[in-house]
């Protein structure tokens, strides 16, 4: 008898997680070139579409499930994270993205996404920042940056804006990760990487609002002033930027500056990317906050801190386990009946 052959099935590809509901975005908006890169990752994880779950809140962003070929849920405003919270605790081996928005996963939901970092749930979160609330046509979001005329601010803004990669570290996030629309191949290996993750994974995307915020971060996309003005992580690699690789950052102490390579300094010199190293992380999330009028620095993309820690839901199995090998499995009736009783003569 010859050996019974068990058919495979045929591998994924970008096509198989895009559905027939069209596509209803703002011609031109950012958010077409990170549903295709998501789109064109996910069929390299490996995982069946049936175990993929997007789940997202409310915003321009939040319409993602729609245009994915997985499971989904367009939940409520600012709770797609408290969702993503209660699933994966009851379904740890599903593979669990989140799709926010600054003002979805900052505003209404900022509580909800920084207890879901300290928790350190095994997602992901893809919070699209376009500095301004796009769903209800234009008003200033957290991200906004101060001075902001909108709708709702018409003599400026007086908030101060959220830096959201320093929040998700306050929160103790255990990766934090920064790409941008435009460039689909570095969007595509931060994606990757937060997918590889275990645990709670951020990444910011700068998304492109070209109807109520065009042109907030030109400078970073634009093919003159990209390598002048983007710094790109690499782990163990010297902080290197310009067209040239001519310019860069160095500490002095915990201070960085700026220096040209063309001065006499050599990449020995120049501070050496660690992401593992929180302390620096820190300085990476706010180095262009940094107010010196001396340095002009560039704004960093990629991976800026990554930690091994365990998991909300490693965590609750391993309670539960334990809790059953002391004391048996529990009786559903007992423990509705309480642990106080009494009787009414």
């Amino acid at each position: 008898m010859s050996d019974v052959v068990i058919p495979t099935a045929p591998a994924l590809t970008a096509k198989d997680f895009a559905t027939d509901q069209e596509v209803r975005w703002c011609p031109g908006c950012g958010d077409y070139s990170i549903l295709k890169q998501v789109q064109t990752i996910l069929p390299q994880t490996g995982i069946p579409r049936e175990n993929i779950v997007i789940i997202s809140g409310i915003g321009c962003s939040s319409r993602f499930p729609y245009y994915m070929n997985t499971f989904g849920m367009h939940s409520i405003h600012g709770r797609a994270t408290a969702v993503a919270s209660g699933l994966k605790a009851s379904r740890p081996e599903l593979s669990v993205w989140i799709v926010t928005g600054d003002g979805d996963g900052l505003s209404i939901g900022g509580n909800h996404t920084i207890h879901l970092l300290r928790r350190n749930f095994d997602v992901n979160v893809l919070l699209f920042n376009n500095q301004i609330y796009g769903l209800t046509k234009g008003q200033y979001s957290p991200t906004s940056e101060e001075h902001k005329v909108t709708k709702s601010t018409p003599f400026g803004s007086i908030d101060h804006p959220f830096n959201p990669l320093a929040l998700a570290l306050g929160a103790d996030a255990s990766f934090i990760a920064r790409s941008m629309d435009r460039d689909p191949k570095h969007l595509q290996q931060m994606l990757l990487r937060s997918h590889g993750h275990h645990g709670s994974s951020f990444l910011e995307i700068y998304q492109n609002c070209n109807i109520f915020n065009d042109g907030a971060f030109e400078i970073f996309t634009e093919k003159g002033s990209k390598m002048e003005e983007c710094l790109f992580l690499e782990n163990g690699q010297p902080l290197l930027f310009g067209a040239n690789k001519d310019k860069g950052i160095r500490l002095d102490g915990y201070k960085p500056q700026v220096v040209n390579l063309a001065d006499g300094y050599s990449a020995a010199d120049l501070w050496i990317h660690d992401e593992s190293d929180f302390y620096k992380a820190q300085i990476l999330t706010r180095l262009f906050d940094e107010p010196s009028k001396a340095d002009h620095f560039p704004r960093p993309f990629g991976v800026f801190y990554k930690a091994d820690r365990p998991t909300y839901e490693d965590g609750m199995k391993l309670q539960i386990e334990d809790t059953i090998a002391r004391k048996g499995k529990g009786d559903l009736d007992k423990l509705l009946q309480g642990m106080e009783t009494w009787v009414i003569e």
